[in-house]
């Protein structure tokens, strides 16, 4: 056994880190967290200081083991799991539960895996820092006990097996808030002026440019009398200015900054980006990926400057010295940056290897000149009218860093961008081709994607790098929030055209409104939950409140605070809102009166109901029990009609017969249905409603049901009894006693006989068997 034992958290670290160290020493993985909080009575001895009541995990049992085992043999054991809080509580959980004494414990930190960081650590070791210790202890336990408290409430006034959390319900808040703003959004039109001018140039060639009027005309009318004031009109170019602009680039990645570009421009979610960041960076090809410093080292500006020297020239070199402006930055001490700026392509994957590149020329661009533009604004001046036409263009003079990259946005504005404009002299009088009046519509504030909800939370200061993606994936897993892509609706719009013979035209056009990519939608569910928790706990729902803990934990971190003062100062005041909310507080689902039923002159209601959001036909409390149908997918709570509610209850539909049978559409357990000769046939997603398919479809889709049937048998054995050859979604196999088995690719499905199947069982059943024991 070696006489130096190095211990990690995950076992491609290990792998990388192996590499660069000598035969005196061994790495070895933790497998991250080797021991977390008891399920029992919180995990957290409330009476005793909120001491945490920590256990060893069943999975983890075996791992503690053979690290003890490893540790025992060592005659120095090097803890070097990440730099940040969670890493330095994983070395403290591997002290005490190894039993290893503090002479015997080296802990080594390093912001990438490379040969020259890891033994520059080993040179430079220190012993495990408590504070940070104790802010991450900090921080599980207030969320155990914020968890734990808050979701038997739940459970009990909205509806059972839900979960609430302290950054996570604050993430569904701003996602509920957003989405009634939309819902209250009152949409407005106004015309836009545009103008398509000609204008001499040399000899007899001339120039086009496009100019637009500033103000825009609330109303049809408005718009036709402007049009009308332009047809005798005579246009003057009355002023040109120009002036140079710049452009800097944007500081290296940080946590954040890489999941809202990554969500931008390579359509990853926030989880992805950094499971391949985790890669990458365990693969020693970036370094560490949860941080908020935009700061990058001496040796890495340098490599820079000698990849930007050699690629592009003196001339695009810009050293700059980032300064981290969020609240609370403690995570690491540089940006994320690519380990070794001379290798432009890494990764293992084709995903690892765009990331690498984003983050190769984030980091590049960073270190570059400024791009350099000449803007020209033109007036326009109208005989006829008060107002004048103003153009614009850009002329890029020097690129600079948009050489190597250009940073996204989440814009969803009308794009007006500045073009290039012809050769233009004052007093010009250039000829109109075309005004153009186009009817455009106010737009709602814009939904989150994960890439801008993260860039909230950070500007209100909610959460750390560390938690971000864990957040936004909990709060979907959860239910209450769904990110999906909607299609819009179409719409109508109005333009007016005049010509250059001043003949105007009225004309209508469609185009599709409200269109949604990957966007996240709260659901009804979510709503609900958030409005019970706003109304009851409004201080741990407040944005305020979320981000002056994350302050106190890092207080904590810096040795400032107690942590179990911090603890104890909140929990008493939640502790007691708890319990008065369990005694006084009615049950919430939700519910909403539409208007009365015309069949049975009940009400009818909308709500949560045990198994979602759901309409109800009649009350609760009477001796006819009411009638229930689940809401459609795309139906809320807050927006949903009596005339859709009521459609709701008009499943099952008879649609006629077939083959002197009835055939029914209706929603069931595994979702919307045709039944014919008791046999179910699902609809087609997005393609086929139960409360529109007609017999035609409904006779088409039974009969490729049955065409899919033929064709899935391909042999029946009587002996043994169950056994059967079956076409499968993923070619031929096997079935027999409820099991499936593959047949290999080089045997022909048809030519086998019962024996050879059963041998074929017999070889895949052995193999299993040997797989689960090793």
């Amino acid at each position: 056994m070696a006489a130096n034992l190095v211990i990690v958290e995950s076992p491609a670290k290990a792998k990388t880190i192996e590499k660069f160290l000598g035969k005196d020493f061994s790495v070895k993985s933790s497998f991250g967290h080797i021991r977390d909080l008891s399920k029992k009575n919180f995990g957290i001895d409330i009476e005793n200081g909120f001491e945490p009541q920590y256990i060893i995990p069943d999975e983890k049992k075996k791992v503690v083991t053979e690290l003890r085992q490893s540790a025992a043999k060592a005659s120095t054991v090097w803890l070097a799991s990440d730099e940040d809080r969670e890493g330095e509580a994983i070395a403290w959980h591997l002290m005490e539960v190894l039993g290893l004494k503090p002479e015997k414990v080296k802990r080594i930190v390093f912001h990438e895996i490379t040969k020259e960081a890891i033994l520059k650590a080993i040179e430079n070791p220190r012993p495990v820092k408590m504070e940070l210790v104790n802010a991450q202890q900090a921080r599980r336990v207030l969320d155990r006990l914020v968890g734990f408290e808050l979701s038997p409430v739940l459970w009990k006034k909205v509806k059972p097996a839900l979960s609430a959390g302290r950054v996570q319900s604050v993430a569904v808040r701003l996602l509920v808030e957003r989405e009634r703003e939309i819902l209250a959004f009152k949409q407005s039109s106004s015309y836009r002026i545009t103008a398509l001018f000609e204008v001499a140039g040399a000899g007899s060639e001339t120039s086009k440019f496009r100019a637009e009027l500033p103000k825009r005309f609330r109303t049809n009318k408005e718009a036709m009398e402007f049009l009308e004031k332009c047809r005798e009109a005579v246009y003057t170019i009355t002023d040109i200015s120009t002036k140079p602009l710049k452009k800097s680039p944007s500081p290296p990645f940080t946590t954040s900054t890489l999941q809202q570009e990554a969500g931008r421009k390579l359509g990853f979610s926030v989880s992805q980006t950094m499971t391949l960041a985790q890669r990458l960076y365990e693969a020693g090809k970036i370094t560490y990926m949860r941080t908020d410093s935009v700061n990058l080292s001496a040796s890495a500006l340098a490599s820079a400057a000698g990849v930007i020297k050699s690629e592009y020239g003196d001339r695009y070199l810009k050293i700059r010295k980032y300064k981290t402006k969020t609240r609370g930055a403690q995570e690491a001490h540089e940006a994320i940056r690519p380990t070794y700026l001379e290798k432009r392509n890494e990764g293992a994957n084709s995903a690892e290897q765009r990331l690498y590149e984003l983050i190769w020329k984030r980091t590049v661009a960073s270190q570059m000149s400024d791009a350099q533009f000449e803007k020209t604004n033109v007036t326009v001046d109208i005989s006829t009218a008060t107002d004048n036409f103003t153009a614009s263009g850009e002329v890029l003079k020097f690129e600079g860093f948009l050489r190597v990259y250009v940073e996204s946005t989440d814009d969803e504005q009308e794009e007006n961008g500045a073009s290039l404009l012809p050769p233009l002299k004052k007093g010009d009088n250039p000829n109109a081709l075309e005004i153009t009046a186009t009817e455009r519509f106010t737009q709602h504030p814009p939904r989150y994607t994960e890439a801008s909800l993260v860039r909230k939370l950070e500007e209100l200061g909610i959460g750390r790098p560390s938690t971000y993606a864990p957040t936004i994936s909990t709060i979907q897993n959860r239910g209450y929030v769904v990110k999906e892509d909607r299609q819009g609706r179409e719409r109508s719009y109005n333009i007016l055209s005049m010509d250059s013979s001043g003949n105007i035209s009225q004309n209508k056009r469609t185009e599709t409104a409200g269109r949604e990519k990957a966007k996240l939608f709260p659901n009804d569910i979510g709503m609900v939950v958030n409005d019970f928790l706003v109304d009851n706990f409004k201080d741990i729902l407040d944005y305020n409140f979320t981000a002056t803990v994350e302050q106190e934990f890092d207080h904590i971190a810096e040795g400032k605070l107690s942590w179990p003062e911090m603890i104890g100062k909140f929990y008493a005041p939640f502790h007691k809102k708890v319990e008065h909310t369990l005694e006084t507080t009615e049950r919430r689902q939700g519910e909403r009166l539409l208007g009365v039923d015309p069949q049975s002159g009940k009400n009818v209601y909308v709500k949560i109901g045990r198994f979602g959001p759901m309409a109800q036909i009649g009350e609760t409390g009477d001796d006819e029990k009411p009638r229930f149908a689940s809401l459609r997918k795309e139906q809320r709570l807050e927006t949903i009609t009596l005339e859709e509610a009521l459609e709701l209850f008009t499943l099952p539909r008879k649609l006629g017969k077939y083959e002197d049978k009835e055939v029914v559409s209706g929603i069931g357990r595994f979702g919307p249905y045709i039944r014919h000769d008791n046999k179910f046939v699902s609809l087609k997603k997005d393609i086929d409603s139960p409360w529109s398919v007609d017999l035609d479809r409904a006779v088409e889709l039974i009969e490729e049901k049955r065409k899919a049937d033929r064709e899935k048998i391909i042999r029946i054995f009587d002996e043994p009894e169950g056994l059967s050859i079956l076409n499968g979604r993923w070619g031929p196999y096997i079935s027999y006693e409820k099991k499936n088995y593959r047949i290999p690719k080089n045997i022909d499905p048809a030519g086998l006989d019962s024996e050879a199947c059963m041998k074929i069982i017999k070889n895949q059943s052995d193999k299993a068997t040997k797989k689960k024991k090793k």
